[in-house]
Parts: structure tokens; sequence; C-alpha cells
């Protein structure tokens, strides 16, 4: 463990054990350099512990970059809570709180948000022992709520300006976009992209969900062995990470993927094999960020919601553009272009 550790390139890491459920809760600060570090809080099981500790790690980095690329004045961390057995209701609760206390006691090093496996709902509990330094809780609870849907505007956001760049247009009418997942972020781009004109494709692995989005909205259900081969012109990656790889590479006929699902290159390298295909990647970190700034921005900033909206579109937009434009002209990929930005960024404020 101390090796994946030391060839990390972020500032720290706070391990506990919850005696009560079992569970490790890992924290990992990447940087803060702009301003103190921020993340959401992950929930699952992992299969092992090195497991938990390498997705902590690397969540925490792409947040670093998540704020940086925008020039947004936080830095980057992660929290993931490794379930190792199955716990009640009540146990849940209890663990949550607990962890809400660790978070207080780090004064403000680490603020959070829901993530995979957490809700608004979830920040609410974790809010009543880590106040003032949870973010996302329900509007009941003076909140800005659901992090999703905000999420998807900024999605959304890039693809136009993908569009811009691949067709000279930056509607989205009649455009074939695939989303991979149809859940709170994956579910409200469905719907932008359905106002805005576009043929709507899905996929999703819960039958209830395919039910409704197929037979209730009209989306078309494409099988999930069929996702990688099915010809549109953005796929939109927004369920787990680590699918783009070299063999969905090989299967895709997109002209780009642009998507709200956190670290989908499986490998570095995989940004120069989409590039060789031919297929424009808008990085994740860039694209997703719209929760990162939006709700911050409502609960710390007072923003409204309108406001939110325009900045997050706005900072998209912005960034999004000056790294095609990077990638354009120094001949790298738009992964590396991002990557560039935000290292300038924070060299900025060494």
């Amino acid at each position: 463990m101390d090796s994946i550790i030391k060839s990390w390139s972020g500032e720290e890491v706070i391990i506990g054990h919850d005696k009560p459920t079992g569970a490790w809760i890992l924290i990992a600060i990447h940087s803060t350099r702009l301003g103190p570090a921020t993340g959401g809080t992950r929930m699952k099981p992992y299969p092992d512990f090195k497991a938990a500790l390498q997705d902590v790690l690397r969540l925490s980095e792409a947040m670093t970059h998540k704020f940086a690329v925008p020039g947004i004045s936080r830095g980057g961390g992660k929290a993931v809570i490794s379930l190792t057995a199955p716990i009640e209701a009540g146990e849940r609760l209890d663990l949550l709180r607990r962890y809400g206390s660790l978070v207080r006691q780090l004064g403000g090093l680490y603020c959070t948000g829901p993530d995979l496996g957490t809700s608004s709902s979830d920040m609410d509990i974790i809010a009543e022992t880590g106040s003032p330094y949870v973010f996302g809780r329900t509007p009941g609870a003076g909140g800005a709520g659901d992090s999703g849907p905000i999420t998807a505007l900024g999605v959304f956001a890039g693809m136009e300006v993908l569009c811009e760049r691949l067709f000279g247009d930056s509607s989205l009418r009649n455009r074939r976009i695939l989303v991979q997942g149809a859940g709170s972020v994956g579910g409200t781009l469905m719907d932008l992209l359905h106002r805005a004109g576009a043929e709507v494709l899905f996929s999703d692995v819960d039958e209830s969900v395919i039910c409704r989005l197929r037979d209730e909205k009209g989306f078309s259900c494409v099988p999930a062995e069929s996702v990688y081969g099915t010809e549109c012109d953005i796929f939109s990656p927004c369920a787990l990470g680590g699918i783009i790889n070299a063999v969905t590479i090989a299967q895709l006929k997109c002209k780009a993927v642009a998507g709200g699902a956190n670290n989908q290159l499986a490998r570095p390298e995989d940004g120069e094999l989409l590039s060789k295909r031919g297929i424009l990647y808008a990085p994740d970190y860039v694209i997703n960020a719209g929760g990162a700034i939006g709700i911050p921005g409502i609960e710390a900033l007072g923003w409204t919601r309108e406001r939110a909206e325009k900045e997050v579109t706005g900072s998209i937009r912005s960034a999004l553009m000056r790294i095609l434009d990077m990638s354009e002209s120094e001949g790298i990929t738009t992964d590396l272009a991002a990557h560039r930005l935000a290292e300038e960024r924070l060299a900025s404020r060494r």
C-alpha cells in the first residue's frame, strides 16, 4: 500500500476504520493549492482495501483538475466509504453521522457532497455532525438538492461545443446521441437532448428504468452488449468509469465521446487511441463539472439557480473550446490538453 501512496501526486490521505460496521473510510486530499479540497463521498463495496485506496486517489486527482480547468477556487479531494459487509438502514445512518464527525474534525480541509452510492438525503445526515463542510443537501435542509440535473446541463453544453467543432453548428437537432446509464445525470441529459430535437438512444441495466424510458418516453433502448458497436454521432458514458479502453475503442462507431461518468478512460493512453480513430473526446472532468461548480455556488456563495446554470454552461463551454484549440494547435490529445491547462493554473498558484 505504501508504494501506491508514494507514487500518488497528492498531499494527504486520511484513513479510518469504522469498527461498528467494519467499513473503511478513506479521504484523499489531492490538492489545496486553489482552495479547500472538495469532492463527493462514494459509498460502495470494493473487492479489497487496495481497490478502494486506488479509486479514492484517482478520483481525488480528477477533482483537482475539475476545479483547475475552469479556474474555480477549490482544491481536489474525494472520500470513499468502503463497505465490507451488508448493513441495516439504522447502521448506515449511524455510519454517515460518524463520517460527518470526521469531516468536521478536519476543520474545512475537506468539503464533501453526494457521489456514487450517496444522495442529497445522505448529505442531510452527514451534515448533522459534519456541517458546515457538506454540500448538496436537500432543499428542505437548506441545500441545493440533487447535483445530477446541473451536471447534465454541463455535459449538454459540452456536446454543443463538440457539434460546433465537428459539424459547424452547435445545434443538437437530429444528432444521434447514445447515453449509457440513465440515472440522475443520464436521465436528465436525455430529456435535455430530446427537447433540443436530438435522436436519443440509451442503455441501462435496470429493467424498470428501461421500461419507463422506452415505453413512456419513446426513447430507443440499446442492449448492453451492443452499446459500443452502435452507430451514433456522440456516445455519452454516464454510468461507471473505465469503460473507454482498447477493447471498446475498437468497437466504437461514433464521432465523439462526451459523458458524465468520472474517469472514463481506463488508461491515459486510451486518449491517444481515440484520437487515432478520429473520435473527438471531451475530457470527463471538464464537462461533468456542473455539480462541482453549481452546487457550492448556490449553497456557499448565494447564487440563484439561474446564475448557477449560467456559470456552469459558460465555464464549461469556455474551457472545452480552449482545450480543443490547444489540442489542434499543438497536435496533442484533448485529454493531454486538459491536463496541461489544469497544471498551468495550478502552477500559477504554486
